[in-house]
Order: C-alpha cells, then sequence, then structure tokens
C-alpha cells in the first residue's frame, strides 16, 4: 500500500500553552515525509515564535478556524490534508492508518480521548465517538482528514465549520471512523465546567441544526451577551 504524503494543517490562535507539545509530537510524521504547516490568526502569546523550530511553514491568515484551515489547505503540498487542533496529539502510526483509510473512501476521522482530571471525561468521548460513527458527522477535535482531491474547504463561518463541512462531505461518501484514538486536552471542559459545557454544546448543535445563524452561536459559545 502506497503511504500518502500528509499535510497536518493546525490553526493556532494564542496556543502557546500547547502548541509546542503538540508539535514535538508530529516530529516522528515529518521524519517519515510529513508535512506541519501552522496556520496564525493573530497570536499575541508568541505561539508563532514557539511553531517555527517545529514546523515546515508557519503562515498567517484571518482569524478564524474555518478561514486558517483553509489557508493551510492550499499551502499544502500533501497527498492528504489532516487538521489537527492545537491541544490534540495523534497516535504514532496517524499515516499508515489514514493512507489506509482514504484508499476506500474520501476522508475521515479518528476516535477521540479526552484528557482531564474529571472521571465525565472518558464518557463524553465514548458518546462522542459513537454518535460521530452513527451520524457521519465529525468534529475538530476527531482529527479530520480528507484526500486532497477531494477538498472544497471549509465552509468560511463562525462556528460549526466541522459540521458543515462532515454534511457536504457526506454526500461524496461516509467517513472512514478509524477506532484509533487522537487524544484532545479537556482544558475548556474543566476550565468551565464539564457538565456546564457540555449541556452548551448540545445546546449550540440542536440550534445550529434547526436553523441559527453560526454568528450567533459563535457569540454563545463566547458566552458574549
Amino acid at each position: 500500500m502506497k503511504v500518502l504524503k500528509i499535510s497536518v494543517v493546525i490553526p493556532t490562535l494564542n496556543e502557546a500553552p500547547a502548541i509546542a507539545a503538540t508539535l514535538v509530537s508530529l516530529a516522528p510524521l515529518r521524519a517519515r515525509g510529513h508535512e506541519v504547516i501552522v496556520v496564525d490568526g493573530g497570536s499575541e502569546d508568541g505561539s508563532r515564535e514557539l511553531s517555527a523550530p517545529h514546523a515546515d511553514r508557519v503562515i498567517e491568515a484571518p482569524r478564524g478556524r474555518a478561514c486558517q484551515m483553509n489557508a493551510g489547505a492550499a499551502a499544502a503540498s500533501g497527498d492528504a490534508l489532516l487538521f489537527l487542533h492545537a491541544d490534540t496529539r495523534l497516535p504514532p502510526e496517524a499515516d499508515a492508518l489514514v493512507s489506509a483509510a482514504l484508499a476506500q473512501r474520501n476522508w475521515g476521522r479518528f476516535d477521540v480521548t479526552i484528557e482531564g482530571r474529571s472521571a465525565l471525561l472518558p464518557v463524553i468521548a465514548f458518546f462522542m465517538n459513537q454518535r460521530s460513527r452513527v451520524t457521519g458527522i465529525a468534529t475538530g477535535d476527531q482529527a479530520i482528514f480528507v484526500r486532497r482531491e477531494a477538498f472544497a474547504g471549509f465552509p468560511e463561518i463562525a462556528l460549526m465549520e466541522d459540521v458543515a463541512f462532515s454534511k457536504a462531505m457526506k454526500r461524496r461518501s461516509r467517513p472512514a471512523c478509524l477506532r484509533a484514538r487522537a487524544s484532545t486536552s479537556g482544558r475548556r471542559w474543566e476550565r468551565h465546567g464539564v457538565l456546564r459545557t457540555m449541556v452548551q454544546m448540545w445546546r449550540l448543535r440542536l440550534a445550529y441544526f434547526l436553523g441559527a445563524a453560526p454568528d450567533e452561536l459563535a457569540r454563545r459559545y463566547a458566552n458574549k451577551p
């Protein structure tokens, strides 16, 4: 089986506490010929400087996860694109798993583990993975990957770009739902309260499916009036 060249695209915005460790974890993939592109949306905490020694490219783009990921995809040279959050780590054999999955499907994602102190986080991750497997909807925490020729861009909306992308890609094929796990930080869950965050995300998703505007959802997500 041919192992595809993968371009890992990481959008950042003030991710200094996490970005260096994430990039260091990707060094074995870079050593095997894959590339890592960090796309910064205007960080003020040194994220760009911390990223530079550990990435193939660090570029800037207008703030907004979808805009940043699209800019990274445009700069990428790989056969496949993998979109990774700045506080998420891939399993060691991610390149072989992605190549095998994309031999059968146009796109896919990993299962996820949420790291943290709360005993609720493994339960949330379990249901997130099961829901995704049933619905075919992937979240950004699950490290979405896609064949380059199948990638038409993320809708440049303020929130739910991963859901909108999944819905569009499902028209082409169901996702490859890999049981290998990406590990993501539970810092946001624990900072704002695990149960509170879970309820908020359920409400936001329901509102989106009922037609709420992404800009309004983004304001709610940020707890802004």
